[in-house]
C-alpha cells in the first residue's frame, strides 16, 4: 500500500497494491498488521459499515462527540463520492479546515479519518455503495455534526441546488460558528 498524506495531520490517502491479470484484479483492502506499520496507527476497527445512495445523495457532516468519536477508513466499492473530512480538533493549526478525495471502484483508494473530524461525502456517480470501518461503537446520544453548506468551510461538493438530495436531520445540523464543543 502506499500511503498519501494530506494537508490535516492524520487524514490519510490510502492507495493498495492492485494486482491485475487477464481474470481481473486483486489487492488486500485491510490488513490490521500492515496498515499500523505503514501509518504509524495502532488501532483496532470494531464496526463495518455500508450505505447504498444515488447520485447527489449527500451525508453529513458527520462525528461522534466525546468518548464516543470514532476514526474511520472508508472506501466505494460501487461508483465514485467525494469524501470530505473537516479538523475539529481544538488547538490543531488546521482547525476548522476541510480536505477531500474521490474515492470510486475505480481507483479503490482508501480515506483515514482519525478522530477529531466531521465526516460526509457526496455521491458523484448514478448509485454507489460506500463502506467504512470504525475504531469506535456507534452511539446516538453522541451524535453531532455540522451544516454541510456553512460559508465558514466553504466547501466545494461539487453539485449544487436541486442537485444535492440532504436529509432533514443533517439540514437542522449548526454552523461550525454556532455548533457546541464537541469535545475534541
Amino acid at each position: 500500500m502506499t500511503i498519501i498524506p494530506t494537508p490535516l495531520e492524520g487524514c490519510l490517502i490510502i492507495k493498495p497494491r492492485i494486482f491485475n491479470d487477464d481474470r481481473g484484479y486483486f489487492f488486500e483492502s485491510f490488513n490490521q498488521q500492515r496498515f499500523a506499520e505503514a501509518t504509524g496507527f495502532n488501532i483496532s476497527f470494531v464496526q463495518d459499515n455500508q450505505s447504498y445512495s444515488t447520485k447527489g445523495v449527500l451525508r453529513g457532516l458527520h462525528l461522534q462527540r466525546g468518548e464516543f468519536s470514532q476514526a474511520k477508513l472508508v472506501r466505494v466499492t460501487k461508483g465514485a463520492v467525494l469524501d470530505v473530512a473537516v479538523d475539529l480538533r481544538k488547538g490543531s493549526a488546521t482547525y476548522g479546515q476541510y480536505c477531500s478525495v474521490i474515492l470510486s471502484e475505480e481507483n479503490n483508494e482508501q480515506f483515514f479519518i482519525p478522530r477529531g473530524f466531521a465526516h460526509g461525502f457526496i455521491v458523484l456517480s448514478d448509485e454507489a455503495v460506500f463502506q467504512y470501518k470504525c475504531d469506535n461503537y456507534y452511539d446516538k446520544a453522541s451524535e453531532g455534526g455540522l451544516h454541510y453548506a456553512d460559508p465558514d468551510l466553504n466547501i466545494d461538493w461539487q453539485l449544487s441546488g436541486s442537485d444535492v438530495l440532504v436529509s432533514d436531520k443533517d439540514i437542522e445540523l449548526p454552523f461550525l460558528k454556532d455548533a457546541p464543543d464537541f469535545g475534541f
